[in-house]
């Protein structure tokens, strides 16, 4: 059951983000506390992004060295995240403010990219960095979502969806490799069940990647919908 619901939620979140909605919870089902089970989490998700990162790149859809720019912003952003704690607003606040701003980030997002005659030319530097040391300081002390957002946030950048993914992916990897220590240490990952899921997003990394080059933006811009409609109505309290 973890290995399947892993390679659900390991296809999800190459494609879009938000599969932890499924795997989360799998792992409450079968016992896990909820902190454990966000630990343990986190090993599946190590995984798949690395899997993805890989089988992004050896399908040429790479573009880490044109956007280390934004990726030092991003690590710079989580870095501060992981540690300062949220101000001004409550979780519970919060996270309808964020479901909000995803839907209606959508609905841009899912438009046809203009052609390229009259395509317009990316945010300039100074609007692009602090946005994406925003996403790293979500990321760094919450990341629930921050998949999502960054897909926004680099198609905002000029990059189509799929390579898009590609990059988001490895940032994910990034972010995650800093995480999991942390939960490792403080005893919160249950290692069998771990690493039942991790096979199972291990294998739906590298299946959303070959599904998002071979499937490209029609195959990624639904699924993005999706995941975006259920994560925004959980954290709404819709369901």
């Amino acid at each position: 059951m973890l290995a399947a619901g892993g390679l659900v939620a390991g296809v999800v979140n190459t494609l879009a983000g938000g599969g932890s909605l499924l795997s989360v919870p799998l792992l409450v089902l079968i016992g896990l506390p909820g902190t454990v089970a966000n630990g343990t989490n986190r090993i599946g998700i190590l995984l798949q992004n690395g899997v993805a990162a890989w089988r992004f790149r050896a399908e040429g859809i790479w573009d880490v060295r044109r956007a280390l720019p934004e990726l030092g912003a991003v690590a710079a952003g989580a870095t501060a995240g992981a540690f300062v704690a949220t101000a001004f607003l409550s979780d519970r606040l919060f996270e309808r403010v964020f479901a909000v701003a995803m839907l209606a980030l959508l609905v841009p997002t899912l438009r046809r990219p203009a052609a390229p005659a009259t395509r317009k030319e990316p945010p300039a530097a100074r609007l692009r960095l602090p946005a994406f040391f925003a996403i790293g300081l979500y990321g760094g002390a919450l990341q629930a979502g921050v998949g999502i957002l960054l897909v926004f946030a680099l198609a905002w950048a000029g990059y189509d969806l799929v390579r898009a993914n590609g990059l988001k992916v490895v940032i994910n990897f990034c972010f995650t490799l800093f995480a999991v220590p942390v939960f490792v240490l403080g005893g919160k990952v249950d290692w069998p069940p771990a690493l039942a899921l991790a096979a199972g997003f291990a294998a739906g990394g590298e299946l959303g990647a070959r599904l998002a080059v071979r499937g490209g933006e029609r195959l990624i811009r639904p699924v993005l919908a999706v995941a975006v409609v259920a994560l925004a109505g959980r954290m709404l309290r819709l369901y």
